[in-house]
């Protein structure tokens, strides 16, 4: 049987509360692409960083209420 890990320990690390173990910081991530909710932000952020050629794409659902645009460079 595993040694119990204490809470402050967990807290500490990040690991979610159910996992008996903790999760090490070493973990690597790739870079998440920058998302906007209005097109306006999108736009201004364009042409802030001085995109030129660019397209504006919707990650959620074309039937969903919420919007999640990422800029992508042609």
């Amino acid at each position: 049987m595993a040694k119990k890990i204490h809470n402050k320990q967990k807290r500490y690390f990040g690991s979610p509360a159910h996992h008996k173990g903790i999760r090490l910081k070493s973990r690597k991530r790739g870079l998440r692409p920058r998302t906007f909710t209005t097109e306006e932000a999108a736009k201004a952020y364009a042409e802030k960083q001085g995109m030129k050629k660019y397209e504006i794409k919707n990650l959620r659902g074309e039937f969903s209420k919420e919007k999640k645009l990422k800029l992508v460079e042609l």
